[in-house]
């Protein structure tokens, strides 16, 4: 396992340590290919270096990653980063997927290969929340699927501590720290509170 870096470690040792991952992660990458009947599937591209990636997931009913797998197209650093991201991943609920994917502990190499496969992996769980709700037979409607938020939740604490925006919600209930596919429907559930709490008597 790739243990994280001391940032007190000298300049040409970290250098050096992450040139050897990326080397790695290169000529032995890890995860090639896609998944056939994926639950997530999500793709990035650059219009700047014309790198692309796309990263598919088979995900339990625990909501568990089983399974990554990635295709790309660019340098060796993009190679290497969609290896390193997709063995970081196995075994994450899609929750701690997408939070380490938004964290950027897993940059070893240039930003914007960092940011092609953070875009493709949130673009996977999105598409896997989607799905999950679209499925929903519970008698609530599901908000938030990487926290299993339901939407009584989401406005009993709107209500009860008068919250204006998601990043308050998140806060108070966990919706939306995730992949943030429920971003819209939380902010339906907020303006329609508003409205209603500021139509005249």
């Amino acid at each position: 396992m790739l243990q994280r870096l001391s940032n007190e470690a000298p300049a040409s040792k970290l250098d050096s340590v992450r040139t050897e991952q990326i080397n790695e992660h290169f000529l032995n990458p890890q995860n090639v290919g896609a998944i056939d009947g994926a639950d997530g599937s999500g793709e990035a591209a650059s219009f700047e270096c014309g790198g692309i990636v796309r990263i598919s997931l088979l995900i339990d009913a625990r909501k568990t990653v089983t399974k990554a797998k990635f295709k790309a197209i660019g340098c060796h650093a993009l190679v290497a980063t969609a290896s390193l991201l997709t063995e970081k991943i196995k075994g994450k609920t899609t929750a701690a997927a997408a939070q380490l994917a938004r964290s950027g502990e897993q940059a070893v190499v240039a930003a914007s290969c960092v940011a092609l496969c953070r875009d493709a992996l949130l673009s996977a769980i999105a598409r896997y929340s989607d799905s999950v709700r679209d499925e929903w037979t519970g008698d609530e409607a599901l908000i938030c699927t990487c926290f299993g938020v339901s939407e009584s939740e989401v406005e009993g604490e709107i209500s009860a501590a008068s919250l204006r925006t998601i990043e308050e919600v998140t806060s108070a209930c966990k919706a939306g720290a995730g992949c943030r596919s429920c971003y819209p429907l939380i902010q339906d559930i907020l303006d329609v509170h508003w409205r209603e709490k500021n139509m005249p008597g």
